[in-house]
């Protein structure tokens, strides 16, 4: 029944987040708003609308190791299985003006989520700071676009080509939209119900299973984002998809939970995943402004990382 409840909740989310992506997307084109803008914030947060909503969930739960997990989790699979496959599906070109940009704003973002973990908890002011630094870097990115022809702008108005085509009239847009937001909680609600439940019946800590099954189910739709750029070979486009998810995962997401149910951090968190999640973030980054390039042997090599990462976390199960 656990996994029941786990597999129709991933399915939900993965369904629920591409008709949110779609719907918002459309009615966005149709009320004129710009290519950058939808970018940024329609397609950034609504491929991480899945991870919102899980870590809000399961923090109501009382669940802060699902909630927690989910968002580092994610950040780990998004760079390292995500990012690696595509890597080695297709090489991806990487632009150097976007990396430095996008790169440094990650970098900031993943020293306050540091600063955060090890503190153990995160209350109200860390979401509040959180969420005024995911406004900062969105004014300043709005505020380049507007000074400069910025490559990095170009990569987020480009975003908007990844997703599938949405309705053509704005009342079938908003109802796609609507629809894909109430499939997303609906799946939230039964992927935290079956973690929990899974984690009680085999005796597994709930941050295990935020880590790795919330944490890569949640990442679907940047799964499915950067494989269809790879496919269509606007690679550029899947590590700006990395780039864009990480950050409104770690400020965005991080940052509303925060908010709305202070949490604590578990304390194995700390210990080690936050710090593979900043190593993974610089492997990353270097191998991005090495060569202009992501070759196949660097995405193999991240590749790796994921799996030994996954036989570290994963232990306490085959010392079982």
């Amino acid at each position: 029944m656990d996994y029941i409840l786990i597999a129709a909740g991933l399915a939900c989310l993965f369904a629920g987040g591409e008709a949110l992506v779609r719907g918002s997307v459309a009615t966005a084109h149709k009320l004129g708003v710009s290519p950058l803008l939808i970018g940024l914030t329609l397609v950034g947060f609504g491929t991480s609308a899945p991870e919102l909503v899980t870590s809000v969930a399961a923090a109501f739960a009382g669940s802060p190791g699902i909630a927690v997990g989910n968002v580092v989790g994610s950040n780990i699979a998004n760079i390292l299985l995500i990012l690696g496959l595509t890597a080695v599906i297709v090489p991806i070109v990487t632009s150097r003006d976007a990396i430095y940009r996008d790169g440094l704003a990650l970098i900031i973002a993943s020293l306050a989520c540091l600063g955060i973990v090890l503190t153990g908890f995160a209350n109200q002011v860390h979401g509040i700071v959180l969420i005024v630094l995911l406004g900062v870097y969105l004014a300043y990115t709005i505020y380049r676009e507007q000074r400069v022809q910025d490559p990095a702008s170009d990569l987020h108005r480009a975003e908007t080509e990844i997703a599938e085509p949405g309705p053509q009239r704005l009342p079938t847009a908003l109802a796609l939209a609507l629809a894909g937001l109430v499939l997303t909680v609906l799946g939230a609600k039964l992927l935290v119900s079956g973690a929990i439940a899974l984690a009680e019946s085999a005796g597994l800590s709930e941050t295990l299973i935020g880590l790795t099954i919330v944490a890569v189910g949640t990442s679907l739709p940047e799964l499915s984002a950067s494989i269809v750029a790879a496919v269509r070979r606007q690679t550029d486009l899947a590590l700006g998809n990395i780039l864009g998810s990480n950050l409104f995962n770690t400020l965005g997401i991080l940052g509303i939970t925060a908010i709305v149910h202070p949490l604590e951090i578990p304390v194995e968190i700390a210990r080690f995943d936050i710090w593979v999640m900043l190593a993974a973030t610089a492997a990353m980054l270097a191998f991005a402004l090495t060569g202009g390039r992501l070759c196949r042997w660097e995405g193999g090599g991240l590749l790796a990382g994921y799996f030994a990462y996954l036989a570290w976390t994963c232990r306490e199960v085959f010392a079982a």
